[in-house]
């Protein structure tokens, strides 16, 4: 049994839960989502409070129980409050723009790049931070992925784009290593 697996799920105010089958369907204040639960797993619902149940006996049902579990409270979490993900910008003269649902990044190149934002998926930029916000977890977080293999850190200088809590480990360069030598 998982220890995650075994934990309620508790459901906040504005947010409502539809179980259909093996369809879990939760509905917030700011969006939507549905997720498809695996044969061997079960979802209750009761009071205000969800329980992910394995129905099966099985290793491959007790492996998906605390993942189950976590993806359907990430799900809750994000129609109630939302994900956001911050990317900074390191460099001289890079930079980045939105206007509309496109984000354009200048990091380098002799063309801006550009994104276009998915539906559910929101940017905004101030400064040298990049903000992208969404209602899916896995979406933002790939969106954030993709934005950071543009140009991402190098370690000799730092320059590129990073997650905003990334460290990035240094490299000392032929200078340093000739002086030591």
């Amino acid at each position: 049994m998982s220890k995650i697996g075994k934990l309620p799920i508790q459901l906040p105010e504005g947010v409502t839960v539809e179980v259909e089958g093996k369809t879990v369907k939760v509905i917030g204040p700011k969006g939507t989502l549905k997720f498809k639960i695996d044969k061997d797993i079960e979802v209750q619902k009761k009071d205000n409070f969800l329980e992910v149940i394995t129905s099966g006996k099985s290793n491959r049902a007790y492996s998906l129980h605390g993942t189950t579990r976590a993806l359907i409270a990430n799900m809750v979490k994000g129609v109630s409050e939302g994900w956001s993900k911050q990317l900074e910008l390191v460099g001289t003269g890079y930079r980045a723009e939105t206007s509309g649902n496109l984000l354009t990044l200048s990091v380098g190149f002799s063309h801006p790049v550009k994104f276009e934002a998915p539906s559910g998926i929101s940017f905004k930029v101030e400064k040298s931070i990049i903000n992208v916000e969404g209602v899916d977890k896995e979406l933002v977080g790939q969106i954030s992925a993709k934005i950071r293999s543009v140009r991402p850190p190098e370690p000799y200088k730092g320059k590129g784009i990073k997650y905003q809590d990334e460290y990035i480990r240094r490299k000392a360069g032929k200078a340093a290593k000739a002086q030591a030598a």
